[in-house]
């Protein structure tokens, strides 16, 4: 059996290291179907914004993910809000997709269902959005 994406390890990447084809991207994307495919000046890129219930479980958040780019040596862009993080995967060296951008994002969808409640949690106390 084949091992599902958040299951895999990130490998090296070289500037001459293949891009995902479309093919790849259609076998790819049933794994992570919440990730938008976008175009960022010619740079093919996948892109999500979690929610969260305040700045601090964000930022929570984009510490875990930070700790998992490190540990697998490929690094996103993060934009940590109040209530809201912004993730997009893409690969540097090659300026475009590769497999490791999925298997990253599938990790961060892992990452975020383990830090946030399957229920709502009853509000205790009141905070300002800003």
């Amino acid at each position: 059996m084949a091992q599902q994406l958040y299951q895999q390890r990130c490998t090296a990447c070289r500037r001459d290291s293949p891009h995902v084809t479309v093919e790849e991207i259609g076998q790819l994307r049933p794994e992570i179907p919440d990730w938008e495919l976008l175009d960022e000046a010619g740079v093919p890129k996948l892109d999500r914004s979690f929610k969260f219930r305040d700045f601090e479980q964000a930022l929570v958040f984009t510490n875990a993910i930070g700790q998992l780019a490190e540990a697998e040596g490929h690094h996103p862009k993060l934009t940590t809000e109040w209530g809201s993080v912004g993730v997009t995967w893409w690969t540097h060296k090659i300026r475009n997709l590769h497999t490791n951008d999925f298997v990253m994002a599938a990790k961060t969808d892992r990452i975020y269902g383990e830090l946030t409640p399957t229920k709502a949690e009853p509000e205790t106390e009141s905070k300002a959005t800003s």
